[in-house]
């Protein structure tokens, strides 16, 4: 039996990153046994920065850029949909395979399963809406508050777009002020115009 100062010698010796990789992967893999994962996430590079990828059993629940607090984000789901969440890349490789791929200029449209439950109401009608601008095009907010059968309803089209949980994989980005400027985007101008140019290129 160890006495307590042996104890406390080995809870503060440095555990090297191996070791711990090694712990999480068992402590996903047991998880996952005993399906008690609610909310799995990654995080992946892309030319946009790092970004979170989480989902639920129905689908990609959330896509955040770096500049949105990854903690932050991760905290918010655990509010909103379940405390049950753990990182979990496996359960998130379909999702970061087809945004790799948009990105490498092999994907136009994404196949995923979407999980929209974040979004309700106008917003969420909206968001339903913005995969119907092609790859490469963009709407104004008038147009699409056109689209939605609301005409009058442009700022909250902008707000729908702002408040989009899902951004590159929903196309917010495609959507601009009816002069052409950029207007307003979650990631920020830059990673707008990155993705606009990626898509214009090809």
């Amino acid at each position: 039996m160890r006495n307590d100062d042996d104890m406390a010698v080995l809870l503060s010796a440095p555990v090297d990153a191996g070791t711990l990789s090694r712990l999480h992967r068992r402590l996903e893999q047991a998880a996952e046994q005993a399906d008690l994962i609610d909310v799995a996430y990654t995080t992946i590079d892309s030319p946009v920065g790092k970004l979170l990828l989480a989902a639920t059993p129905k689908g990609l629940v959330r896509v955040a850029y770096d500049g949105e607090d990854h903690d932050r984000v991760l905290e918010t789901l655990g509010e909103k949909l379940s405390p049950r969440i753990l990182r979990a890349p496996k359960r998130l490789d379909e999702a970061a395979r087809e945004i790799d791929e948009y990105f490498a200029r092999r994907r136009r449209v994404f196949d995923m399963r979407l999980d929209l439950s974040l979004s309700h109401g106008f917003r969420r009608l909206v968001q339903t809406h913005l995969p119907e601008i092609g790859y490469g095009q963009t709407r104004s907010y008038k147009e699409m508050a056109e689209l939605v059968g609301n005409p009058k309803a442009v700022r909250a089209v902008g707000t729908a777009c702002a408040t989009n949980p899902l951004p590159i994989v929903v196309p917010c980005h495609r959507v601009l002020r009816t002069d052409g400027t950029l207007g307003g985007y979650i990631g920020g101008l830059d990673a707008k115009t990155t993705l606009l140019d990626l898509e214009a290129a090809a």
